[in-house]
């Protein structure tokens, strides 16, 4: 039997994470945070001075990256870096190198070997259209460019980081566009996804839409 497997795509601070999250505790399933992968890709090579253009050598850093997701933390050759990957400087540069196909390539089977039993959900931005096209549920969520800038500088001040909403609105912006623009798996909804704007829903109220569209038979 296929191990089933629920994908969640969106652009930057649409909740995806969070909502992929509880999911995956509610119904018991193993969760991938795809865009973790490219931000330790992102820190390895901001660390190891790795021009963000280089698509192959980042592509090197990407296939050999033997990252640990555990109790919610992040770490890579033993470092605790949950908290690194997350700064403004690292998420900008994981938007960069997420153009490069060879970096895609080479986390492509890293992604896959997520898909273990009883089940998967896993958040990103080309989950339902490359990653797992066969998904039995495939959900793309979204919000208004301010409902997100909004709630990335909540996150950031939360976090004991400054930011300014201007600025982040110009990086939200910009990196809508270099996603969606980019050529290899373009940020884009699959044909079969179900569309879910979370600009005035609360993350419970996602959550339960999507709990709703899963018991409804789609899986």
């Amino acid at each position: 039997m296929t191990i089933p497997v629920i994908t969640v795509d969106g652009p930057t601070a649409s909740g995806k994470g969070t909502v992929a999250s509880r999911l995956a505790q509610a119904l018991g399933y193993h969760y991938l945070d795809s865009g973790a992968l490219y931000r330790l890709v992102a820190l390895d090579g901001l660390e190891q001075g790795v021009d963000p253009d280089d698509g192959a050598a980042l592509a090197q850093l990407a296939a050999q990256l033997r990252p640990r997701f555990a109790d919610g933390h992040v770490s890579l050759r033993g470092r605790d870096v949950t908290d690194m990957i997350r700064t403004e400087d690292v998420s900008r540069t994981a938007s960069r190198i997420a153009v490069h196909a060879p970096v895609r390539s080479a986390l492509l089977e890293l992604q896959k070997a997520f898909r273990e039993a009883p089940g998967l959900v896993a958040d990103g931005r080309d989950m339902g259209t490359v990653v797992f096209p066969d998904a039995a549920l495939k959900v793309f969520l979204t919000a208004s460019v301010e409902a997100r800038a909004e709630r990335r500088h909540k996150q950031l001040i939360e976090k004991g980081f400054t930011a300014s909403m201007p600025a982040l609105l110009q990086d939200l912006r910009a990196r809508d566009e270099r996603d969606s623009q980019r050529a290899t798996a373009p940020l884009k909804p699959a044909e079969d996804a179900y569309l879910l704007d979370s600009s005035t829903l609360s993350i419970d109220e996602v959550v339960q839409q999507i709990l709703h569209w899963h018991a409804s038979g789609t899986t």
